[in-house]
């Protein structure tokens, strides 16, 4: 089994139309092209009634209105079909997100978040910017959770777009190359 190599960073996230359970509980198709001029948290997960899929869903759900407020859609993605996300999110107690079904693991392998005739995919996070590019991806081994603040954090570095030292957070000092450091003296220079 091969895995299907992951997008280049900075390079046109794959298009995808996947039907969705969307928090109203209508079903709903979901075209990643139409989101454009919106930033996109596209995460995969193995599987609906698991053990450590539902804390990163419950994650996403109780950070929705941060990233709401960063101007962001989230979209959980798994091959379940529509009936068993319809049930597990009535066991959650409802989300706050559109749930993906993507049954044939196509959109996952397209991400590289799945190998070709493995019928579930790693945990998988990809952070897609409004002009359509892929700006952050993460995979994570199956029996860890991913962090799901990070997620956040990641996406409000990136919508600086400027330099971000290593766990910067909103408030604090970022950098512009261009901007911000001093040029340093080349021998040519004197």
């Amino acid at each position: 089994m091969e895995r299907m190599p992951q997008p280049a960073l900075e390079s046109e996230a794959p298009d995808f139309t996947l039907d969705a359970l969307d928090p109203d509980g209508n079903v709903r198709p979901v075209t990643l092209h139409a989101l454009r001029g919106k930033w996109v948290v596209l995460f995969f997960y193995p599987a609906d009634f698991s053990f450590v899929c539902p804390t990163e869903v419950r994650g996403f759900a109780s950070l929705h209105e941060e990233f709401v407020a960063a101007g962001a859609v989230i979209l959980g993605v798994s091959p379940d079909d529509i009936r068993t996300h319809r049930a597990w999110a009535g066991e959650l107690g409802g989300l706050p997100y559109p749930l993906l079904s993507d049954v044939a693991n196509e959109v996952a392998q397209a991400y590289g978040a799945a190998v070709e005739g493995q019928p579930r995919p790693d945990r998988a996070t990809f952070v897609i910017d409004p002009d359509g590019l892929l700006l952050y991806t993460e995979r994570v081994a199956r029996n860890v959770g991913r962090g799901v603040v990070e997620t956040l954090r990641i996406l409000q570095a990136l919508q600086t777009g400027r330099l971000c030292p290593a766990d910067w957070h909103p408030g604090e000092q970022t950098f512009d190359p261009a901007l911000d450091a001093p040029r340093p003296q080349l021998a040519a220079d004197v």
